[in-house]
């Protein structure tokens, strides 16, 4: 009986897998009809509605009152943004379009500034505002654009009167029956024909008023019968007798410059310069590589803060002179591959800080290089800094970045 029952209970299981595999066919079967339903659908609705990835971005036009560089809105491609004198750049200086087919950042537009919100009278004038300009009024003592003279400096407004050599005597003659007076080159008639003096003619006045060439480049000083011109200090008189050349007083060792720092020439003087790695915070830290550049030290790996952080830091000094015309290009950036290892296939540039004021653009120049661009005129005297980053990129995947870190040294003088 027992063997019997042990047939019995063997038959039954040989039945219960019959029936698991059964049950096992059909349900792949039905897998296999959903999984093909599944891909038909995909496939025609695929067909039907294709989505390719957007390869450029809508089209962005200057802001009232402001300019636009960059004419390309292909993915990774930027567009810059600037204002014209007079006006403030609110919302985004620089966008990049996305590969979604958006531009980053925020629609740049440009508001009314107050040219004398940055207080450009000194010595104590009064800025008074003007459409698109200011003037100052100034103390006595002073004078200038922006007071920024000492009136005994400034040409005579009119000849010394009291001084015997600004007034002579004409040389008059009888000519048939007729007594014809005449002053020498440089001098004017005043008084009547009988009782006339020969009164200096002041060239700094009478060119200034007629609107005429300007004859000298800083300051008219008026002479009996002539007129010279003057440089300010630290500037000497060319050739020309009217225009101004800086001396160079680092290259002549005019400089006072201790030992450690660098002398920098600027217009019509000099700056001493001492270059300073920022302090160690963290796992990031630098060494100076040389007067003008410091290296990151190497990264743990782990550490992303570290590899985020400027790979060089290099310093620039730039002397400009006053209200340079612009746009002008100030500086380039460029990026070179060490020997057996690949280049950065893309870079991106942008302002670090130091353009509160919207005075600069960083635009692409080449396929390695990028430069810095002034578009808005500095007025002098003044020391502008400007930090521009340059990020390499491979394949999309961040690689280092650069920090150059640019002071310009603007001049008073348009000189």
């Amino acid at each position: 009986q027992s063997c019997l029952s042990r047939q019995q209970l063997l038959a039954a299981i040989r039945q219960m897998q019959q029936l698991l595999k059964g049950q096992e066919t059909r349900f792949s079967e039905g897998l296999r009809a959903v999984r093909s339903r599944l891909s038909t659908i995909h496939a025609s609705l695929a067909k039907a509605a294709p989505e390719p990835p957007a390869a450029s971005c809508p089209a962005l036009q200057a802001p009232a009152d402001g300019r636009k560089f960059g004419t390309k809105y292909l993915v990774d491609h930027e567009v810059h943004f600037a204002c014209d004198p007079g006006f403030q750049l609110l919302g985004s200086s620089t966008r990049m379009c996305q590969a979604n087919g958006s531009w980053t950042g925020q629609e740049p537009r440009c508001a009314e500034i107050s040219e004398c919100s940055s207080s450009p009278c000194q010595n104590g004038g009064t800025c008074l505002e003007r459409l698109n300009h200011f003037k100052c009024l100034c103390p006595p003592q002073w004078t200038g654009t922006t007071c920024q003279y000492l009136a005994q400096t400034a040409p005579p407004t009119w000849s010394v009167t009291d001084d015997p050599a600004f007034s002579r005597q004409p040389r008059c003659a009888q000519i048939a029956q007729t007594h014809q007076c005449s002053c020498d080159p440089g001098f004017h008639m005043t008084g009547t024909a009988s009782n006339g003096i020969c009164q200096d003619l002041n060239e700094c006045e009478v060119y200034q008023q007629e609107g005429g060439p300007r004859l000298c480049a800083h300051a008219c000083v008026n002479i009996p019968g002539s007129f010279r011109c003057s440089c300010p200090a630290g500037y000497v008189l060319l050739g020309d007798g009217k225009s101004c050349e800086d001396i160079d007083e680092c290259s002549l060792s005019q400089d006072n410059c201790t030992s450690g720092s660098t002398c920098i020439n600027t217009g019509g003087g000099f700056q001493c310069v001492t270059p300073q790695c920022p302090p160690a915070t963290g796992n990031i830290s630098y060494v100076k590589t040389s007067p003008f550049q410091c290296e990151r030290n190497p990264c743990p790996m782990e550490s992303r803060s570290c590899h985020q952080a400027p790979k060089t830091i290099s310093f620039h000094y730039l002397p400009l002179p006053s209200r340079l015309q612009t746009p002008a290009p100030l500086f380039r950036m460029a990026t070179a591959a060490a020997p057996g290892r690949p280049g950065p296939d893309s870079l991106r540039f942008s302002i670090a800080s130091g353009n509160n004021r919207g005075h600069f653009v960083v635009q692409r120049s080449g396929r390695h290089t990028g430069e810095l661009l002034l578009v808005q005129s500095l007025r002098g005297p003044r020391t502008v800094h400007v930090d521009v980053d340059m990020a390499e990129y491979l394949d999309r995947a961040f690689q280092a970045k650069h920090l150059s870190k640019i002071t310009l040294f603007v001049s008073p003088y348009e000189f």
